[in-house]
């Protein structure tokens, strides 16, 4: 399988878990990085192009139990290719900063490690259909039932993993962080219990220091 190549753009993503405040982060440091005169493209996993839009709704609405978790590696694998092709990479190209709200690295999480030891799997599949990283990854670090009760109340459709409960943001929360000591030349992590402001500052620091 052919891996497009990457561009000259700057990649980031921002993982944590549900409710820990990452798309309103993403969308303070592109503002953030627009005022620089930065050309920024926001985006989010699953989704992001047409086809991945349409394979989201599939795989965060309905039942918990609605998939295996074989099933939802590789529905979410299909729309993170879809993804790249139709979207990141183009955009990369062209020398624009590409900001994800999640990547490959909740999938390692939710489906790799959270319903079964697929790790092995998550890993050979992105391996094989997507062969790419994150320039940098920011990792928002929150307490699990904080993050759930504001994950909760957005009373939005694409609430079925909220609906596993605190055990699995526990689990999630010491995953993130183990992935961020494996990964740790990208990843950065930032203390979300602090106030937006602070977190934004905290984010923007990082993100100038990288992009410098």
């Amino acid at each position: 399988m052919t891996i497009p190549p990457r561009g000259s753009g700057c990649f980031i993503t921002f993982e944590g878990i549900d409710g820990s405040g990452k798309s309103t982060q993403v969308a303070r440091l592109a503002e953030h990085l627009r005022a620089q005169g930065r050309q920024v493209v926001v985006t989010r996993e699953p989704g992001g192009s047409p086809g991945a839009e349409e394979i989201r709704a599939l795989v965060l609405q309905g039942d918990p139990d609605r998939w295996s978790a074989e099933t939802e590696i590789l529905l979410f694998t299909a729309a993170r290719r879809d993804h790249m092709e139709r979207l990141i990479l183009p955009a990369l190209a062209e020398g624009k900063v590409v900001l994800c709200d999640r990547f490959a690295d909740s999938t390692r999480m939710y489906q790799g490690l959270s319903r079964g030891d697929l790790r092995p799997v998550v890993d050979q599949l992105h391996s094989l259909m997507i062969g790419q990283e994150p320039d940098l990854t920011v990792l928002i670090d929150m307490d699990p039932a904080t993050g759930l009760s504001r994950a909760l109340s957005r009373q939005t459709a694409d609430e079925r993993f909220e609906a596993f409960g605190e055990d699995l943001q526990t689990a999630m929360r010491a995953g993130f962080l183990a992935l961020a000591e494996e990964f740790s030349d990208r990843f950065r992590i930032v203390d979300g219990a602090q106030g937006i402001d602070d977190v934004a500052k905290d984010i923007a620091q990082i993100v100038d220091r990288a992009l410098a």
